[in-house]
């Protein structure tokens, strides 16, 4: 707990929630000496790995994690979606999170909120105190409420995101610079923002994490060349970590937390390509590079990150399937997947979900008809262009798993076993003791 004086009436417990994109617990434990501060927190509260949600990519798991409810609710299943009725695919931005933000909650309590960088939050939300907008905002004016907000942060600096294209140089010295400047700004401003003191819950994302874990994570697993600049970085996460836990009162609560793991990648997988040499994907002419050149010969096609869907009749425009094979159809799809090896012969499939068993909601009627997680290793990419192989590299080497995000919460009577991301929201109103319906969420408080 920190050691200043609130500056502010004693209004109740607040909150200051430090998101860390895709930082695997696995790191933090394994590294106590890079991670003195989350060991810290764990030692005298709690920590430890948890689930992330299906699918687990950036742009579907923070509106579960801020809202606390799954695809089917929050209607975003990745970083691109579908149109219902349609082929056409748009990228989902805040407003198209259906479900009730957990900073909406805080607000309608009569308490204010600070939410900074948090992704798919565009454009900024004007009901909380203040907002930066994160992940796909285009600059940091447009991005900011209010407008001095957006003054404030760009006299710091302040980036919406790391320039990733750097990342895919093999030489990753211009990119960790890069990554050090966004983290260092993104620092400045939350601390900044954190001492006005002002706030009942501060929601902050450092996501230059996600980031450097794509171009670097397999140095780390496997002592490669960039191994100690790897570690060298996570240790100014950790120490800023340590550093805002120090401004915070003893009436406010630290949690910390990811929305996903990481582990090294060694293949991409283009699913699309695959289900064409297998005879279940066909184009129409010769223009192969979107989702809307299918023919309806088609009986599946994939989004990534491993969403398939059956080309079904009376659902999609060129539905080929009929609503009375759809079961036979998933089946035989679901099959087909398990047979899926990599080039050193090992399944590409951890599990298939099937929609049923991961997404409820009003929002389900574009919710894939099967989600794979995949082993360790394989990526699952999507794409519509014809010339490329199954099986191929790209410029990153880590990705993204279901298992091993982390949680930590500066207060030993957090439970942390057998957690989601679904558990976060209800938790945040638990130590904040704000009242809400249990019903409204899929996950149930830790405290």
């Amino acid at each position: 707990m920190g050691l200043f004086d609130r500056l502010r009436g004693d209004d109740g417990p607040r909150v200051a929630f430090i998101g860390i994109d895709g930082v695997p617990y696995s790191l933090v434990a394994d590294n106590p000496d890079v991670f003195e501060n989350l060991n810290a927190i764990e030692a005298a509260g709690s920590g430890g790995a948890i689930d992330s949600i299906v699918p687990p990519e950036s742009s579907a798991c923070w509106p579960s994690l801020t809202t606390g409810v799954n695809p089917g609710e929050t209607g975003v299943y990745g970083f691109q979606d579908r149109e219902v009725g349609s082929y056409d695919t748009y990228v989902p931005m805040g407003r198209d999170v259906q479900a009730t933000r957990v900073w909406d909650r805080v607000t309608d309590a009569g308490r204010d909120a600070t939410v900074m960088n948090v992704p798919v939050t565009f454009p900024p939300q004007r009901n909380v105190q203040r907002m930066v907008s994160g992940f796909l905002s285009p600059d940091v004016e447009k991005a900011s409420y209010p407008d001095s907000l957006g003054s404030s942060l760009e006299s710091l600096d302040y980036r919406i995101d790391v320039n990733a294209k750097l990342g895919h140089q093999d030489d990753k010295s211009e990119f960790m610079a890069d990554a050090h400047e966004t983290l260092d700004a993104r620092y400045e401003a939350f601390s900044q923002y954190i001492a006005e003191d002002d706030w009942d819950l501060f929601f902050g994302v450092f996501m230059t994490t996600d980031r450097v874990n794509h171009f670097l994570f397999k140095d780390y697993e496997e002592d490669g060349e960039n191994h100690d600049e790897f570690l060298s970085f996570y240790k100014k996460v950790d120490e800023y970590i340590g550093k805002l836990r120090e401004q915070l009162d003893d009436d406010t609560t630290l949690v910390v937390a990811s929305d996903h793991g990481f582990t090294s990648e060694d293949w991409e997988v283009h699913c699309n390509t695959w289900l064409r040499e297998e005879g279940w994907l066909d184009f129409d002419g010769d223009d192969h590079s979107e989702l809307g050149d299918i023919s309806d010969d088609t009986r599946a096609y994939s989004l990534i990150p491993g969403r398939f869907y059956i080309n079904l009749e009376g659902r999609e425009p060129r539905g080929s399937v009929p609503e009375s094979e759809y079961e036979q159809t998933r089946e035989e799809l679901i099959e087909l997947i398990e047979g899926l090896e990599g080039p050193d012969g090992e399944p590409v499939a951890q599990r298939i979900v099937k929609n049923e068993d991961a997404f409820r909601g009003e929002h389900d009627a574009i919710a894939p008809d099967l989600t794979v997680i995949p082993n360790h290793g394989f990526d699952l990419k999507s794409g519509f262009k014809d010339d490329t192989d199954v099986f191929d590299h790209g410029p990153r080497n880590g990705m993204h798993s279901f298992e091993n995000a982390c949680l930590f919460v500066d207060d030993p009577s957090a439970h942390i076993d057998g957690v989601d991301l679904f558990d976060i929201s209800p938790t945040l109103l638990d130590l904040m003791e704000v009242e809400y319906d249990r019903s409204a969420f899929d996950g149930a408080s830790l405290v």
